[in-house]
């Protein structure tokens, strides 16, 4: 099984001199083609940080994030947006949808932005709305959606460029039990059926236990 995420010997410091705070000492991570692979730790441990770097979102660190096989500590600002729009899926604690947008123009939003036509995505976009369960809200305007519903709709719109990674940061944090449910049997179901990898960050026992590993960020440090 080949490996889709590697992070190694990475350092993040914040701040300087003595304002300096290290937030990940020497990390080192290995996620295989099909994993979901769930990374807990207490508030500030640096799980979120380490999250962002994976996903290029932050670039400054030292040591080496390769993601499919390319080191993006080398790529160019282009190159990499390219990586992130065409390989990686992002679902945040908060939804991010537009508000004047209904369900499957916000699900369209990243691919239509960039040229694509509506008409040219929909046989993926049915097929997504059937996968989350949102056929029947496609013209729901988010306001009227409960939050469970929101977050489908913001991993719905992750799905929709076939991903092959999912980075997923408390993407329960902001849900009630029965929300938080259905939102990662979603995920199971996404990464079973679809061979999707997926990195959730989370501080839930619960929400950790749908991944088929559990990894501890302690201090800064991978401890298992």
């Amino acid at each position: 099984m080949s490996s889709v995420i590697e992070v190694k010997n990475v350092n993040k410091v914040f701040g300087k001199n003595d304002a300096r705070l290290q937030v990940l000492e020497d990390a080192c991570l290995v996620i295989n083609e099909g994993e979901f692979v769930s990374l807990m730790g207490a508030s500030g441990s640096g799980k979120s940080t380490l999250l962002y770097l994976i996903g290029g979102l932050d670039r400054d660190f030292e040591g080496l994030i390769d993601i499919l096989g390319t080191d993006i500590t080398k790529l160019k600002e282009g190159k990499l947006a390219k990586l992130r729009l065409e390989k990686i899926g992002f679902v945040f604690q908060f939804y991010n949808l537009v508000q004047n947008l209904n369900v499957e123009d916000n699900i369209l939003l990243p691919l239509t932005a960039r040229g694509k036509s509506k008409a040219s995505l929909e046989k993926d976009l049915k097929e997504i709305l059937e996968i989350t369960g949102l056929t029947e809200k496609r013209k729901t305007m988010p306001a009227k959606l409960s939050g469970g519903q929101q977050q489908r709709v913001a991993i719905a719109r992750a799905l929709l460029g076939s991903p092959a990674i999912i980075l997923a940061d408390e993407p329960t944090g902001n849900l009630d039990a029965k929300s938080t449910t259905e939102v990662m049997e979603l995920f199971k179901k996404v990464n079973q059926e679809k061979g999707i990898t997926i990195l959730q960050v989370t501080h839930s026992a619960e929400a950790a236990s749908y991944g088929n590993r559990i990894v501890n960020l302690e201090n800064g440090k991978i401890v298992g």
